[in-house]
C-alpha cells in the first residue's frame, strides 16, 4: 500500500554554485539534495507528527546521475524525492532535479536512522515507517 507521493522541494540556485564552465558544480547536487531530504524527514516529517529523523539520521551512500547542464537562473529548480525501500535499519530515497522541461540530475541515497548516542544504527520506528510509506514508490 504505497503512496505514489512524491514530495517536492523549491531549491534556489546560487551565484556560488557555479562552477567555472557557469554550470552548477556536481559537488553542489549533494546539497541540494541534502535540502530537499532534510524538508522531507525535517519539516514535513514534523507537521506529520514525526519528528524523529532529526534526532539522528546518517546518509550511508548516495549515487548521482547527470543529466543536463544546470545554470546559474532566478527561478528554483524543483527536487523530487520519494522512498523506493525500507528496510528495518535503513530505508532507500530516490530523487529528481528538474523544471517544467528539463531533467538535470537523477540520484538516489540510502539513509540510516542513527542512535547518535550509542553512535550505532537504528531500526526505524513505527511512526517513521509509516510516514515513510506515503512516499513509497517503486522505481
Amino acid at each position: 500500500m504505497s503512496g505514489m507521493t512524491r514530495h517536492q522541494y523549491r531549491c534556489s540556485v546560487r551565484w556560488s554554485d557555479m562552477d567555472v564552465y557557469g554550470h552548477v558544480n556536481n559537488a553542489v547536487f549533494l546539497t541540494y539534495l541534502e535540502e530537499a531530504r532534510s524538508d522531507i524527514l525535517g519539516g514535513q516529517a514534523a507537521i506529520a507528527g514525526v519528528d524523529t529523523f532529526t534526532a539522528g539520521c546518517v546518509s550511508a551512500k548516495h549515487e548521482i546521475e547527470y543529466k543536463a547542464p544546470l545554470e546559474w537562473r532566478e527561478t528554483p529548480v524543483t527536487v523530487e524525492v520519494w522512498v523506493t525501500g525500507l528496510r528495518a535499519v535503513s530505508f532507500s530515497l530516490a530523487y529528481e532535479v528538474k523544471d517544467e522541461g528539463t531533467l538535470y540530475a537523477r540520484a538516489a541515497s540510502t539513509m540510516v536512522p542513527y542512535d547518535l548516542e550509542g553512535k550505532r544504527p537504528r531500526r526505524l520506528t513505527e511512526a517513521e515507517r509509516a510516514y515513510l510509506t506515503e512516499f513509497l514508490t517503486q522505481q
